[in-house]
């Protein structure tokens, strides 16, 4: 009978972690609906606003050049790790991690490399190296664009400043609530445009294209760090998602294979209790 209490405690703890994870699908299911639609509205602006600096560069001289444009050689490496500050969400943080990790010790293995936290999990990872120069986790507890364009504002200042040649951040891409795309972007300097063809356009500018370049790229790389943030959470609470999905199916099934497991156990102590039963009372009647 004590194997049988063991089996009922099981199914009673199965059960309530079912209940946990069935929960928490549903609460990262109605953040996701929030989130997606945010990067879904943003994404449309932000391709804009760099295809159109993208084509007003293109049609500049090459001796007038942007300070966030300016090719160092490149020693000192700045990469930003956007992951989340919770976990139980699948291989989403780990997988972040991981190519961060590949990235300083294979892309950038004779350079010196240092990281920006975005997300607890990233801080967590990273630390060890004391490489972190700045943890921005909490800027997902007010996920604005003011928020995240100080972020930006700094990367942008210690570039120009020279205290680092190259700055890249690290990402999960939204697909869907199942898939996230792990992707890495050149933040600065500003990768410049290449193309065969001669780019015409039929603008008046006022004021200056060099003017209004130099006004749109702050904006436009406030913007880049901003979507890959929101990237991020969207993408975060559709690993969570479907991670607590995977787990309910899963406790759901070792809580069916628990209570066969209990009433195949009770029927086998039915079974010896009859039999004990049965054989007492035919030693009597010998």
């Amino acid at each position: 009978m004590a194997n049988l209490k063991e089996i009922r405690n099981r199914i009673t703890s199965v059960s309530s972690t079912m209940q946990i994870t069935s929960a928490m699908k549903m609460v990262s299911a109605a953040k996701l609906k929030k989130a997606q639609d945010a990067i879904t509205a943003m994404r449309p602006y932000a391709d804009k606003l760099t295809e159109l600096l993208q084509g007003l560069s293109a049609t500049l001289d090459e001796n007038t050049g942007s300070k966030y444009s300016t090719q160092r050689e490149v020693n000192k490496v700045l990469i930003v790790a956007i992951t989340s500050n919770r976990g139980l969400c699948g291989a989403f943080n780990s997988n972040i991690i991981k190519a961060v990790n590949k990235l300083t010790t294979e892309t950038y293995a004779n350079q010196e490399v240092s990281y920006v936290a975005v997300g607890k999990k990233a801080n967590d990872a990273f630390k060890k190296t004391n490489n972190i120069i700045a943890n921005e986790s909490h800027v997902f507890d007010d996920l604005t664009f003011d928020n995240v364009a100080e972020i930006a504002q700094m990367l942008m200042d210690k570039f120009v400043a020279g205290e680092f040649d190259k700055i890249e951040i690290v990402y999960n891409k939204f697909k869907n609530a199942a898939t996230q795309i792990v992707t890495r972007e050149q933040f600065l300097p500003i990768v410049p445009v290449s193309t065969d063809e001669n780019v015409k356009l039929d603008y008046i500018f006022e004021p200056s294209k060099v003017e209004i370049v130099e006004a749109l790229i702050p904006k436009s790389l406030k913007t880049q760090l901003y979507k890959g943030i929101r990237d991020s959470y969207a993408s975060e609470h559709g690993a969570r998602m479907t991670a607590m999905h995977k787990a309910t199916d899963n406790a759901k099934e070792l809580r069916d294979q628990l209570k066969l497991t209990y009433n195949k156990a009770r029927q086998a102590a039915i079974t010896n209790e009859i039999l004990e039963i049965v054989g007492g009372a035919e030693a009597l009647n010998n």
